[in-house]
């Protein structure tokens, strides 16, 4: 099949601060219809090319052309006039005020100079309605959980005509069914043809819902791949620039201990962790390892 002509291309961007290079001559293409995921560990240039893309900082290298159009935006608001639109892990919404209010605070309806409620509220049903999401949007939105406010965000996101939505880490928040709530609004999203740039730290989720991802490493582009085309230890490998044959045979002379101290056999938490078993001896220290996101957190509260 044919690939589309890219809606987004970044080229050769660089953005250095004060004693770090954060990006070094880094690529980025979004297609539309896609789910294109953005991939590499804590410090990768993630974010930070994120901000260029918004205007949240200028670019010190490269160009950034949108449908065909090279643009340079001066602050997130000029992106998102321009179809770009963010929604961030922290939903930042008003949550005293209704739902309806929040799609469309700063556009709202107008009728003799007073807003026009009805409309407004008819208009925010309808933007829900394109995401499959039915609720009341007279209520605050404070009643709502935090999975129902980032599909607010997403609304109020998108009726702007995004071209692009970006999606920060939203699931860190959600259990497996507002996950799942989640990707059937990201797979509507895409069938319109919106290019949606995913970044999380799931490695499953990034399988579930992604086409393709772009990996960064140490502020620099690694590679573009088909998702279906990268195994989950080939993408670790390259988000961490080692191959994991090389790092299993750094792992020395294992010490034998007898006596458990502490063990755990199929502790779980629903919607966090799936079910491990761990065991610590006396007189032992175990190394809890993994990326971001990978649970360690949760096994160590649980």
């Amino acid at each position: 099949m044919a690939v589309p002509a890219p809606v987004l291309t970044m080229s050769g961007i660089g953005k250095q601060f004060p004693g770090v290079k954060a990006l070094d001559d880094v690529d980025l293409r979004l297609l539309p219809g896609e789910v294109h995921a953005l991939m590499g560990e804590n410090g990768a240039g993630k974010s930070t090319l994120i901000k260029v893309l918004t205007g949240v900082h200028p670019a010190d290298a490269g160009t950034i052309e949108l449908a065909g159009r090279t643009v340079a935006f001066g602050s997130p608001l000029e992106a998102q006039q321009a179809g770009i639109s963010t929604v961030y892990q922290e939903v930042n919404l008003c949550p005293n005020l209704s739902v309806a209010e929040n799609i469309l605070l700063g556009r709202e309806p107008r009728r003799l100079g007073r807003i026009d409620w009805r409309r407004m509220r008819a208009r925010a049903h309808q933007l829900l309605a394109r995401l499959d999401v039915r609720l009341d949007v007279s209520a605050p939105l404070s009643v709502y959980s935090l999975a129902v406010q980032q599909m607010v965000a997403i609304a109020r996101a998108v009726d702007i005509d995004a071209r692009v939505l970006i999606l920060d880490e939203p699931t860190s928040s959600l259990d497996a069914d507002e996950v799942q709530q989640l990707f059937r609004v990201m797979r509507r999203l895409k069938e319109e043809g919106i290019a949606i740039l995913f970044v999380s730290h799931f490695l499953d989720q990034i399988y579930e819902i992604s086409d393709r991802m772009t990996i960064l490493r140490n502020g620099r582009l690694v590679g573009e791949y088909p998702t279906s085309e990268l195994s989950q230890v080939q993408l670790v490998a390259k988000m961490i620039g080692q191959e994991l044959a090389a790092l299993e045979r750094l792992h020395g002379e294992a010490k034998t201990f007898d006596r458990p101290l502490v063990e755990a056999r199929g502790l779980g938490r629903s919607g966090a962790i799936e079910p491990f078993s761990l065991t610590i001896h006396e007189g032992e220290v175990v190394g809890l390892a993994g990326l971001l996101g990978s649970g360690r957190t949760e096994v160590a509260r649980l």
